[in-house]
Parts: C-alpha cells; sequence; structure tokens
C-alpha cells in the first residue's frame, strides 16, 4: 500500500505494519531505552531492526543534556527542531517499537501526544512480536532522509512536574497511579539509584507496569479495564508517576486503550520526588 496513513488508535500489530509498511507518510521510530534495572554488561544488543527505522534517541536526543534528573523532556522548540532532523513532517504517520515489547516505546507515542502530534502508534510487542512473525528484518544501519516541517502544539496537560503533582495530592478527582514494582513502592527492595529516598508519593497506589503486559504485549482491553479499575474505582481523572518518566506512560498507553481521558504524567517521577527532601512521601 502506498496511500498516506491516518491512525486512530493508540496501539497496532505487527501485522497491521507489515501491510502498510511501503505507505508514503510512514515513518518506524525504534525508542528503544536501556532498562535502568539491567546492567548493561548484562544486556545482550539488538543487532536488527524493522526495516527503514529511525532511532528516536530518548537519552541523548530527545531529553534534556545535563538536567539534574533523566529523561527530562526538551523544550518544545528544541523538541520540534530534533524532530525536523528526525525528518518528521505535519503529515507523517509514526509508529515507535522497541527491543523489549512494550517498554520505552510508549514514552516516544506520550511525547508526541504532549507537542500535539497524534497521527502516531505504539507497534504491539515491538521489534520480538515482528520478529516472531517473520517479518523482514535488517542490519541496523542510519537512513538518510529529508527534514522534514513537524510544528508543535504543546498540550501541557499532559507531561507535568512536582509541583502541579503537590498542588494535587489532596484532590479528590485525580488518582496518582505509581507503574515502578510493588517492591520500590512499598520501600522492601530499593532504588537502582542510591541516592533516592525510598517510598511513594502520598496517596498513590501501585500499579507495576509489568501488570499490563504479558509475554511482551499489552494485555487485552477488558484486562487492562479491570487492572485500573482496581485501582480507580471513583474512576478519578489519572496522574501517573514511576521512576523516571518511562513506565508511567505504558500505564498511560494502557488507560488510553481502555477508554479513559483526562491523563497525566509526572515527568520527574519518583527519581524526582525521592530526591527533593521538601515533598511528603510515605512508605
Amino acid at each position: 500500500m502506498s496511500n498516506s496513513l491516518k491512525i486512530n488508535k493508540p496501539l497496532v500489530s505487527v501485522n497491521w505494519l507489515h501491510q502498510h509498511i511501503e505507505a508514503t507518510n510512514l515513518i518506524v521510530l525504534n525508542g528503544t531505552l536501556p532498562k535502568v534495572t539491567v546492567k548493561s554488561n548484562e544486556e545482550k544488543r539488538e543487532e536488527y531492526q524493522i526495516p527503514t527505522a529511525r532511532f528516536f534517541d530518548i537519552k541523548k536526543v530527545f531529553s534534556v543534556q545535563g538536567a539534574e534528573f533523566p529523561n527530562t523532556m526538551l523544550s518544545v522548540v528544541d523538541f520540534e527542531a530534533k524532530a525536523r532532523e528526525l525528518g518528521v513532517y505535519k503529515d507523517s504517520c509514526i509508529v515507535v517499537y522497541d527491543e523489549y515489547g512494550i517498554y520505552s516505546a510508549p514514552r516516544v507515542w506520550w511525547l508526541f501526544k504532549t507537542m500535539g502530534f497524534d497521527n502516531i502508534a505504539v507497534l504491539n510487542g515491538g521489534l520480538p512480536a515482528w520478529k516472531n512473525a517473520n517479518h523482514l528484518v535488517e542490519e541496523k544501519q542510519e537512513h538518510h532522509f529529508e527534514k522534514g516541517d513537524f510544528t508543535v502544539n504543546y498540550n501541557s496537560e499532559l507531561l507535568i512536574d512536582s509541583t502541579t503533582v503537590l498542588n494535587l495530592l489532596n484532590n479528590p478527582l485525580k488518582q496518582i497511579l505509581d507503574a515502578r514494582s510493588a517492591g520500590r513502592f512499598h520501600s522492601t527492595e530499593p532504588e537502582p539509584r542510591a541516592e533516592i529516598r525510598s517510598g511513594h508519593i502520598p496517596n498513590s497506589k501501585n500499579l507495576p507496569y509489568s501488570a499490563l503486559v504479558s509475554d511482551g504485549k499489552l494485555k487485552e482491553k477488558e484486562e487492562l479495564q479491570h487492572l485500573f479499575k482496581e485501582v480507580n474505582s471513583n474512576n478519578s481523572e489519572l496522574i501517573f508517576s514511576c521512576g523516571s518518566g518511562i513506565t508511567a506512560c505504558v500505564l498511560a498507553l494502557g488507560a488510553t486503550v481502555s477508554g479513559y481521558h483526562k491523563l497525566s504524567v509526572y515527568d520527574g517521577s519518583w527519581t524526582e520526588w525521592g530526591s527533593l527532601s521538601h515533598l511528603p512521601i510515605e512508605k
């Protein structure tokens, strides 16, 4: 197919991508970010990618370099410039994947949503699912492409800061969900960053991102709805947090698939909250 693609859902299958891989406005992004809980020397480097994929470098390009906390979102001006350098146009259609299945790709999806770009979806199951379906891969390489004309239409409600979260702690219409493991949430296992306090944001509830994923794919809509209902029985507006703003976006993806609206991700997440001594914590 060579037509101009429009995506109206947050998640697409590998078969859908395979069917539309020739679309003229399609851009495939590899949004892989190494897991902070896995030592780099223990992780096998992936040598292959989906054909024509471009690397969306969350850490070194699309985060503020030298910032106090990791993965801090770029300014609107910088994001627009970097997206253009990546060859993204206003009328592009983006499918983003990662090499774990569902891990960091939702962060890329959420960043673009925050910048007012909706023609984007996460590849369910990522590269593992693509390979398991025996679809074509290529050796990792950089492709040449024209500079795009991407334009930001910023939505400030989608990525929020610690001051906003602090002001909403006791708001009965808001529910904070923490995507970290139960051990980190309840202070029974240490933070991967030793300098950060243990615990969780007051009045927050724990929904580990791993609970939303099965065999590297996001669970079915009905299962996701059940998981969110268990921690959000009042159907409140949701705020997502995690370690550094990455897996909170997995919850944002799951909530979107489940039919929720009015969602926010706390950009600094626990790395920031646990580092700032004036902010209250629970254990």
